[in-house]
């Protein structure tokens, strides 16, 4: 059984997707790009700034599926510009101090709305 999963406290999609889906006890997250869900735009301009909002809206789709970001077993992480890697990196562990999902990370030529990063994930229920 699939269960579309959306909440209020982070972006809403921007095309015709779900924040997120559950199924058969795992959670499926859409990218999720800098945007500030209380007004809609990309405003930070740093990549640590960015990468804290893509963080916390992670945070926020997994909750109204009922997990953490300890429940995270895998990510695919969207980067504009390869330089910012360590810069992304340093935001992205605080959020995983033990334990952290695996992983994979490239470069792309650009994304939405001129984002610098992209984050997806997957959870266990």
């Amino acid at each position: 059984m699939k269960k579309v999963i959306s909440t209020v406290l982070a972006p809403a999609a921007i095309g015709p997707y779900s924040q997120a889906i559950e199924t058969d006890g795992y959670i499926f997250t859409s990218g999720q790009i800098p945007i500030n869900p209380k007004s809609g735009k990309i405003e930070a301009d740093t990549i640590e700034g960015q990468a804290e909002q893509v963080m916390q809206n992670l945070k926020m789709v997994l909750a109204q599926g009922g997990v953490g970001m300890d429940r995270i077993v895998k990510t695919t992480c969207f980067l504009a510009d390869l330089a910012d890697f360590a810069a992304f990196n340093a935001v992205y562990g605080k959020y995983f101090p033990e334990g952290a999902p695996a992983r994979s990370c490239f470069a792309v030529a650009a994304l939405p709305m001129g984002a610098k990063l992209e984050v997806e994930c997957i959870a266990v229920k």
